[in-house]
């Protein structure tokens, strides 16, 4: 046992080693800061690469297959039916884990970040106590508190043995029947997975739709896509009750004041996340997190407390780690003395189901909700060439721009590779291009980015392979 407690000093102390703070780590370092990073996991990369989005979507990914070999018959190709092997499934995902895991360390390393493990906690305006191995107070001028976000509970759980998103990811195994409660996207994409590993699924939402967040259009074509998958989808219907049973669990729904009883072998909660801002000491640095847990920052990322930051998560905003990275950049940025402001008119965000959602900058339902005029142009991906190739008509892109100036306001789209589709569009709205930006640009062919362009001339009233609109 080490007895006392060490001390150190340092330029900037952050706090949290996920897509935020690792990034911030880098960045402040390359800028010419002296930088400790602490972070309580063993491994860095937070939630995002360790038990988030990197091993779901590699889940996503294996179960991409499956459905492509399944599908293949219709189009002349015939293959014996799939074998799962877990345990290399398993093994898939944690190499690809840990390779990652790994590169964050050797660039850390490289830059000469000292990384503490271990519990941080802040003592006073300039000091925090790492518990670890040992107790550390370290001393800093400024700091970044890049703590993230843990998966929110629900009461009807109680102490029961569900399944949150983290224990889903490790597929410990392949139930013959899944409830998962919330349709948001993390219920939606685990759901797909377990189905299409072979589980009976039932999706249960208590919003009036799924994936609420997203424009009705666009989850309507997954919804469609999803029924022939899931054994159901239910919505506007609350979890009121959850008990263990010989079989598994036996979860109450309620919809409508009507109760019915769903039986389980497993229960998968999926139900948001909640900032890690509490046990923080943050009182000690004069902050308090609003009731959602979220510290208030300026557009430098800056809380009330002018030598200190904080990201990510804990900040009003969507949980994605990649507005994380970028607001890491500003922060470390300003830190360093240079002029930066994190702008949130072109956060990109997607949704890893199949097909897959993805949108940007204003939608189509905040314009209807702020009675906001704008020109849309919808173009179908059954008249894509690309999109016929791939077996893969389902879905369509939308443009929202300016009526008087053409300025492009928002884009959204569903299916394949929508994920990749997005950075045009993220990218129009950050350089404030217009539709005849859109229009003079070249896109090869056949690829599913020609969507965006004929969206564009849609939304121009100059249409190719669509019927022009219908004069008024």
């Amino acid at each position: 046992m080490v007895m006392g407690t060490l001390r150190e000093e340092t330029e900037l102390a952050i706090v949290g080693g996920g897509p935020g703070g690792y990034v911030a780590a880098i960045r402040a370092a390359d800028l010419g800061r002296e930088v400790l990073l602490v972070d309580e996991r063993p491994r860095l990369g937070g939630t995002c690469l360790l038990e988030g989005c990197i091993p779901s979507k590699a889940l996503i990914h294996a179960v991409g297959l499956l459905d492509a070999a399944r599908e293949a018959e219709a189009i002349g190709l015939r293959f014996a039916p799939p074998v799962i092997d877990l345990p290399a499934l398993r093994k898939f995902v944690e190499q690809t884990v840990a390779g990652l895991a790994k590169g964050v360390d050797a660039l850390l390393e490289r830059r000469g970040v000292h990384v503490v493990r271990g519990r941080a906690r802040f003592t006073g305006a300039h000091s925090l106590l790492v518990e670890g191995e040992h107790q550390e107070t370290v001393e800093f001028r400024q700091a970044i508190v890049a703590t993230g976000s843990r998966v929110a509970t629900m009461p009807a759980a109680g102490d029961l043995p569900v399944w949150t998103s983290t224990e889903a990811l490790g597929i410990p195994e392949v139930p013959e029947r899944l409830i998962v409660v919330g349709g948001g996207y993390i219920g939606l994409e685990l759901g797909q997975v377990y189905a299409g590993l072979g589980s009976k699924v039932t999706v249960v939402e208590f919003a009036p739709r799924m994936l609420a967040g997203a424009d009705p259009d666009l989850v309507e074509v997954v919804v469609r896509r999803a029924n022939r998958s899931f054994a159901g989808m239910l919505v506007d219907s609350k979890v009121v009750g959850m008990e263990r049973t010989a079989a598994g669990f036996a979860v109450t729904v309620e919809h409508e004041g009507a109760r019915r009883t769903l039986e389980a072998e497993r229960v998968l909660v999926a139900v948001g996340r909640t900032p890690n801002t509490d046990d923080l000491g943050l009182g000690e640095l004069g902050l308090a997190p609003d009731a959602k847990g979220r510290l208030a920052v300026s557009e430098e990322c800056r809380t009330a407390v002018p030598h200190v930051f904080a990201i990510g998560d804990i900040v009003p905003g969507p949980m994605l780690a990649h507005k994380a990275t970028r607001e890491a950049k500003i922060a470390a940025e300003v830190i360093s003395h240079h002029k930066a402001a994190f702008d949130n008119r072109a956060i990109p965000a997607v949704v890893y189901t199949d097909p897959e959602i993805a949108w940007a900058g204003l939608t189509e339902r905040e314009a209807q909700e702020g009675n906001l005029a704008v020109t849309i142009g919808r173009f179908p991906l059954r008249a894509l060439g690309r999109a016929r190739t791939l077996g893969r008509t389902e879905g369509f892109v939308k443009i929202l721009t300016a009526p008087d100036s053409g300025l492009v306001l928002g884009v959204g789209m569903v299916g394949p590779q929508a994920s990749e589709l997005i950075a045009e569009a993220t990218l129009a709205l950050e350089m404030g291009a217009t539709l005849e930006d859109l229009l003079v640009t070249i896109h090869p062919h056949p690829t599913l980015s020609e969507a965006i362009l004929e969206a564009a001339e849609v939304a121009a009233g100059s249409p190719v392979h669509v019927n022009p609109p219908k004069a008024k």
